[in-house]
Order: C-alpha cells, then sequence, then structure tokens
C-alpha cells in the first residue's frame, strides 16, 4: 500500500471526529435565526392580536349601543352599581349604561317625549333611566308588579316551557334571590328601591303603573325613548301598536327580549315587515328608530 493512499485513510478516520463540531455549529447558527425569525413572527403576531381585540372592543361597543361620545356622570354610573350589587334587574352593567346613555342622548338632542319602561321587574333599569334623565321629562312605567300575565297561542314552545316553570315555582331571581313575580308588595318595593337609590319617584316626574299592558299602555303624548321588556308576543305587540306611532323622529324604542323569546321576535318581525318610518337595528339589543 502506497503511503499516499495510507495518508488518505488516516485523513479520512480523522473527519468524522471533527464532523460533529462543525454540523452542531451550523446547526446551532441556523437554529438562531429559526429563532429570531419565531420571535419577529411572535411580535407581529401578539401587534396583529392587539389591534384585533381593539377593533373587537369597538364592534361590541357598537353593537350594543349607537352613542359611543358620552361619558356617564358619576351619580349615574353609581345608580348602575348599586343596582347591579342589589340584584335589582338581569341586565348587565353594560346594558344598564346603554340605556343610561341613550337617555342621555335623547336630553342632548332635546328630542320632546316621556321616557317608557314597559315590564319593569324589580325596577332596576327603569331607576337607572330614571336617575340618568332630566327631572322635567315625564317618565311612565308600566308592570302588572307580580306574575307575569300567561303566553298565547301565538308564542313558541319556548316561551310556554318557561311559563310552565314559572307557575310550578321554579324561577329564580337574579343571584338566587326570590323571583320577582313571587314576592309580595312588589309595586311598594320598586317605590322603595327608586327612593333607596336616590331617585324618588315623585322629585323625578316618574309615574308607576299598575296592570295588564293592554288596559293601561296609552301614552297620552310623544315617546322619545322607549324600553320594552314584555317577554311574550302579545304584551310585545300591545305595546309597539300603543308606543311606535307617538315615536318621535330620531327617537328609539328597545327591545329587550327579541333574541331571548320567540314570542317578542315574532311580534317584533310582524309589526314592523313592511311598514315605512322604522329602522330595525339588530343590535346585541334590538333597537327601532323612527326615520
Amino acid at each position: 500500500m502506497s503511503a499516499s493512499n495510507t495518508a488518505r485513510r488516516v485523513l479520512a478516520r480523522l473527519r468524522p471526529a471533527a464532523a460533529p463540531d462543525d454540523v452542531l455549529q451550523q446547526e446551532l447558527a441556523q437554529a438562531r435565526t429559526r429563532l429570531r425569525r419565531t420571535r419577529t413572527q411572535l411580535r407581529q403576531a401578539r401587534q396583529k392580536a392587539a389591534g384585533l381585540e381593539r377593533e373587537l372592543k369597538l364592534t361590541r361597543a357598537s353593537l350594543r349601543s349607537p352613542v359611543h361620545d358620552l361619558v356617564l356622570p358619576d351619580r349615574v354610573a353609581a345608580v348602575i352599581e348599586q343596582v347591579a350589587a342589589e340584584k335589582l334587574t338581569y341586565l348587565s352593567q353594560e346594558n344598564l349604561a346603554t340605556l343610561a346613555t341613550l337617555v342621555l342622548d335623547v336630553e342632548r338632542r332635546g328630542l320632546p317625549g316621556a321616557v317608557v319602561e314597559a315590564g319593569t321587574a324589580r325596577g332596576g333599569s327603569a331607576i337607572v333611566m330614571a336617575a340618568a334623565k332630566s327631572p322635567d321629562r315625564p317618565m311612565q312605567v308600566y308592570d302588572v308588579f307580580g306574575l307575569i300575565p300567561p303566553p298565547t297561542d301565538a308564542d313558541g314552545a319556548d316561551v310556554h316551557e318557561r311559563y310552565r316553570r314559572i307557575l310550578a315555582g321554579e324561577s329564580r331571581g337574579v343571584g338566587e334571590e326570590t323571583y320577582y313575580g313571587y314576592r309580595d308588595n312588589l309595586y311598594d318595593e320598586v317605590t322603595d328601591s327608586f327612593d333607596r337609590l336616590g331617585v324618588p319617584v315623585a322629585e323625578h316626574g316618574v309615574e308607576l303603573v299598575q296592570g295588564l299592558f293592554a288596559d293601561t299602555v296609552h301614552p297620552d303624548g310623544p315617546v322619545a325613548l322607549a324600553h320594552l321588556d314584555g317577554d311574550w308576543y302579545e304584551s310585545t305587540l300591545t305595546c309597539l301598536e300603543r308606543i311606535a306611532p307617538v315615536l318621535v323622529p330620531g327617537g328609539r324604542i328597545v327591545l329587550d327580549d327579541y333574541w331571548a323569546w320567540s314570542g317578542c321576535r315574532r311580534a317584533v318581525d310582524e309589526y314592523f315587515a313592511d311598514r315605512p318610518g322604522y329602522v330595525v337595528e339588530r343590535r346585541a339589543k334590538v333597537h327601532v328608530v323612527r326615520v
């Protein structure tokens, strides 16, 4: 065997010993490059996610309320917090703030007419709306102040099942408290809640009207803003038939139960089908605007 062949074989044996270190260095460099690229992509992804989060918040806000340039006065914000703390409503604080903002917008624009709530339960949302409005603006709050009336054949199975549970004593209020329909003297309780939260009805132009909507909802003047929480088909339709015609241009109806109960949804869809002069806005709560 020649010396040159021997030398080549020796070098061949030596190269694998050096190769792993060279490969390791190359792999390490490649890993660092990939890491830098991944960090850049992660940073970009975080920036994009933050932008999407901002857009989502704006979208949620726009779906909840058409008004975004009003700040709630401290006294109104405090009433909302107390209403929530005392579990006087099924509405979230965000939805209460929307109602308050709509009232403030009515005042800002100088729209004529009353503020109306039909279906008040324990009075929480009505108290918030009364706190936000001018004491000189009239407000009517309609309710049976007792057990909700039964649904009709125009309501769906979901409504009838809900009413069965109510009659069976299976319903619970907010935070597992006593359901408002099972409470004694609900009218007096709601009146006392207005007083306790610093919005006494006599000083804020609020009238609590007890009875069935069919017997009581007869606005004697224009309406600027109405919050309808009648649950079922007949009660919702009655309110729409009585209130929508006297809603002022630019005035608004907020329907609490459109997405919740089939009867309310049917009444709204039927009443406003091919009815000119109104725009139905399908927000978190459905709004109807008189144009």
